[in-house]
């Protein structure tokens, strides 16, 4: 009798570790899916986490209700989360797509607080029921939560370092649902002799298996329909890497790409945006031997670089090198970076920016191109911040440029001035250019020297499409509704901060300012 009840026990912790990562992993996964379809990914981790354990404690109190039938009781919490659970993300791009906006963070997080009070039933549940078999409440409750904290931990390397990457954010859910499912199963048929309706609820379960099965098999090209209905055009090429999803679409000659949603050009007219980037910098640099792009992993800024043969090397920074390699191999891609990458002259760095040059110390390059992605998360944020303008600064050979990419002076007007203001505060000189480019609107750029910037006298000596010397005067032009001279609500002059590490005072702002576009 010891002996089985030895054997019971243990398959009660096994049972709770095994959900735990399960629990863990649908809880980080509603903060990726959050990342991904509605923004700012540290608030939406943050909103997830925070609702999540709320739930939690939500489920605990309720547990206390729960004082028959235990097993039973586990067994079907088990099959509530994996249909809620499995079928969350599905449902989730559904309701992105279909339906009105704000809609889609009210699923996320109702699921996330139901998924959440379901796992913190489980745990008093299985508590109980091993103190019911003979096993202390003090030794019960402490090996159950060992196995749920070990099982968070394995919950969280196996979403980073397996899931996510290789089956994506609709597959997983359905994968880890299945095993919450298999693993009520597997406690029903242990504990079988304790229900007389055991075949109902056995076959319950495994018609819920055979339907989160399915999920698996169709349920990503389902999503995937309701995922085009995100996009105007027809998507041809999709991928989820470790640090984002890319998204290539194609309409009548026109090729976009998305990486998170956000979009990064539109072939149309993307040569206004990195003409304005690249040629400026490169006429107002004493020397072009050694360029510099942070970003730009599309290859389209190297296009531009290409023009200039007095360039001795161009190191290019992207942290992603999926983007690398779809600018490499992908035909659309090739075609309008004019395979820029086969160039001996580039070096390829996949790191994170900030690291590279912290690590480059004596390092120094005539032009650096800024080309990043808006700040609208914490990562993001650190390359716009004060740290980073001064890394910029100590790699700033004498007379040489930089070229900051900084968001719609339109848009997000405060932002633009505020990233201004952060790049004076390294000690630099600038000037600020914006330029209509008709699939993104209006464009802001900051020109960034350690002496005094004039551009009146720079020479575009290359052949371009758009830029002509004549208009680079225009460039630098704000009308009075979007220039530095920021007045707020109540009639006053709104006092530009800068951007750092311990204050990231932009973050906010974007978010605000970008609500209504």
């Amino acid at each position: 009798m010891i002996d089985q009840n030895s054997k019971q026990s243990n398959a009660i912790y096994w049972a709770s570790g095994i959900v735990s990562v399960c629990g863990i992993i649908f809880e980080v996964l509603f903060g990726a899916v959050g990342s991904y379809l509605l923004g700012d990914g540290v608030k939406q981790y943050t909103l997830t986490i925070s609702l999540f354990l709320t739930g939690m404690g939500i489920g605990a109190t309720i547990s206390e209700k729960v004082t028959k039938n235990l097993i039973l009781s586990f067994v079907w919490i088990e099959y509530l989360i994996g249909i809620i659970a499995g079928f969350s993300t599905f449902l989730l791009f559904g309701v992105t797509a279909y339906l009105s906006s704000g809609m889609d963070a009210f699923f996320l997080y109702s699921v996330t607080l139901i998924v959440g009070a379901l796992t913190g039933v489980e745990l008093p549940i299985l508590i109980r029921k091993a103190n019911d078999i003979g096993v202390t409440l003090k030794k019960s409750t402490a090996r159950v939560l060992f196995s749920d904290y070990a099982g968070g931990l394995i919950g969280g390397l196996l979403f980073v370092y397996l899931l996510r990457p290789e089956f994506g954010l609709v597959k997983t859910a359905f994968l880890v649902a299945i095993i919450n499912v298999a693993i009520a199963l597997w406690i029903l048929v242990y504990f079988r002799r304790e229900f007389k309706r055991f075949k109902l609820h056995f076959s319950a379960g495994i018609f819920i298996l055979l339907l989160l099965l399915s999920g698996v098999l169709f349920g990503e090209e389902t999503a995937f329909t309701f995922e085009q209905k995100l996009y105007r055009d027809p998507i041809i090429y999709t991928d989820q890497t470790d640090y984002q999803q890319i998204i290539l679409t194609k309409e009548q000659g026109d090729l976009r790409l998305f990486l998170d949603g956000q979009l990064q050009f539109s072939s149309s007219d993307e040569y206004r945006y990195h003409e304005t980037l690249v040629h400026p910098t490169m006429a107002s640099a004493q020397s072009h031997q050694k360029v510099l792009i942070l970003g730009g992993g599309d290859g389209l800024a190297l296009r531009e670089l290409q023009k200039y043969e007095d360039i001795k090397k161009m190191t290019l920074v992207d942290l992603d090198p999926a983007v690398i390699d779809l600018a490499k191999t992908n035909r659309e891609l090739t075609t309008l970076n004019e395979q820029a990458f086969e160039d001996e002259r580039v070096e390829v760095r996949n790191e994170d920016a900030f690291l590279f040059l912290q690590k480059q110390q004596t390092t120094f390059y005539d032009v650096i191109l800024v080309d990043l992605p808006d700040p609208n998360n914490e990562s993001l944020n650190k390359l716009y911040t004060l740290e980073f303008y001064q890394l910029l600064r100590n790699h700033l050979a004498p007379g040489g440029s930089i070229m900051i990419q900084a968001t719609s002076p339109t848009f997000a007007t405060e932002v633009y001035w505020s990233i201004d203001q952060t790049v004076k505060a390294a000690q630099l000189q600038t000037e600020n250019l914006h330029v209509d480019i008709p699939s993104f609107g209006d464009w802001g750029f900051i020109l960034a020297k350690r002496e005094d910037v004039n551009l009146n006298q720079i020479d575009i000596s290359v052949e371009t499409k758009f830029l002509t010397n004549e208009l680079i005067d225009g460039l630098t032009s704000f009308g009075k509704d979007i220039d530095s001279e920021i007045i707020d609500e109540n009639g006053e002059k709104v006092e530009l901060e800068t951007n750092t590490l311990m204050r990231p005072t932009i973050i906010e702002k974007y978010e605000k300012a970008w609500r209504s576009y």
